[in-house]
């Protein structure tokens, strides 16, 4: 096993480095991106109204997050894999997921918003945060065995 280690330490190295990059996003996110729900949602938030946003501004913030972690996941997969048709189904998962998700994030936020901050934080916990390379990557592996 060590040898197997030592035989993949460049894709291990990538692998890590591309980690580091997810890492980043998260300890630079207060300047990196517009979300007024970053400090809402580290308070008292049920006791307090929701804040005020600029829509178009907290949309382009999301998709850039999202964009962000996505490409930095891919990459991952890629290095992980060698599997270029993995990435690629990966990419179409990542879009959808994204329409998915930022159309029910602004319904949500819209409709409910007041009555449902549950919802809003849950939404939005998907659409910043790497969840689905934490899906992919045992699923991807999962089926290179199966091969």
């Amino acid at each position: 096993m060590l040898q197997k280690l030592l035989h993949h330490k460049v894709r291990i190295a990538l692998a890590m480095a591309l980690i580091l990059g997810l890492v980043l996003i998260r300890a630079y996110e207060d300047s990196l991106f517009y979300d007024p729900f970053l400090d809402y949602f580290k308070s008292d938030y049920y006791n307090l109204p929701l804040p005020e946003i600029d829509n178009l501004q907290l949309f382009f913030g999301l998709f850039f997050r999202y964009f962000l972690n996505a490409a930095l996941s891919l990459a991952i997969i890629y290095v992980l894999f060698k599997d270029i048709d993995a990435v690629k189904f990966a990419s179409v998962l990542y879009l959808l997921f994204f329409i998915i998700l930022i159309i029910a994030f602004f319904f949500v936020l819209f409709y409910t918003g007041e009555t449902n901050k549950m919802g809003i934080f849950y939404t939005r916990r998907f659409l910043i945060q790497p969840i689905f390379l934490l899906l992919f990557l045992p699923a991807f592996y999962y089926q290179k065995q199966k091969k």
